[in-house]
């Protein structure tokens, strides 16, 4: 005598569910690190350098202004008077400050990032160059991308908001820090100087980035790795007890 199989719609139906369940919580856990933030690029860039244009683009994080405004704080070995303004949203303009310079002017659309660049005479003898930014809205607030970058294989969100880094790739050989102007009162003495490597290699004095604002360091949010295996372990446990179920229902 034969028996029919009857197709196992429901465990069918259920698995489906699983896997749906599985593929969001996925998408979801490995989506969070992209955020909004501040990136520089300068392709190919090198320590020492000479009249290197930086290009900023700073997204932003609010549904209710446009931004305003990016101050920016210099790293060692860049000074306001290095910095010239090579052009950015309509109306926008540079102004020094104490601690480095601030880009400016009416406010972006909503939901539109503000893109600038500007140009540095010389690069420092630096493996990279944090730009510590603070991004300011038409209705006050501020965000500070201020922090150091998240450590390889963690969450950027762990570190707060990171400022945006630039890798310098090792000076070219030969290279030499450009002349300074003295200041007023010290035309006798002759600004310090920093070395010049003989050779391209690895650059001493400084920390290699680990990771940057412009590309978020990879790996998932832990919290979100932790509902995934919460939701894996519940899904598999209620397909047991419903394959369960239903072999019993059948003896």
């Amino acid at each position: 005598m034969f028996r029919i199989n009857r197709p196992r719609t429901g465990s069918r139906s259920y698995a489906a569910a699983v896997v749906a369940a599985v593929t969001l919580v996925v998408s979801v856990a490995f989506a969070a690190p992209a955020s909004a933030h501040v990136e520089v690029e300068a392709a190919g860039a090198r320590a020492l350098d000479r009249n290197v244009t930086l290009r900023f683009t700073a997204a932003t994080e609010s549904d209710t202004a446009g931004i305003t405004a990016l101050e920016v704080i210099l790293p060692d070995g860049i000074v306001p008077a290095d910095v010239t303004y090579a052009g950015g949203p309509q109306g926008w303009k540079l102004t020094p400050t104490a601690e480095g310079y601030t880009v400016s002017g009416p406010a972006m659309a909503l939901g539109q990032p503000a893109a600038y660049a500007v140009t540095v005479r010389q690069l420092p003898y630096l493996k990279s160059l944090s730009f510590k930014t603070l991004q300011t809205y038409a209705d006050g607030r501020v965000d500070r991308w201020v922090e150091p970058a998240a450590p390889a294989g963690e969450h950027d969100a762990a570190h707060g908001k990171p400022a945006p880094v630039l890798v310098l790739e090792p000076a070219t050989p030969g290279a030499k820090p450009a002349a300074t102007a003295p200041d007023a009162g010290a035309a006798t003495s002759a600004p310090a100087a920093a070395p010049a490597p003989d050779a391209p290699g690895e650059i001493p004095g400084a920390s290699s980035r680990t990771g940057a604002a412009g590309e978020s360091a990879g790996g998932a949010n832990p919290a979100l790795i932790i509902g995934f295996v919460v939701v894996v372990v519940a899904l598999v446990g209620g397909m047991w007890w419903f394959r369960r179920r239903r072999g019993a229902s059948r003896a």
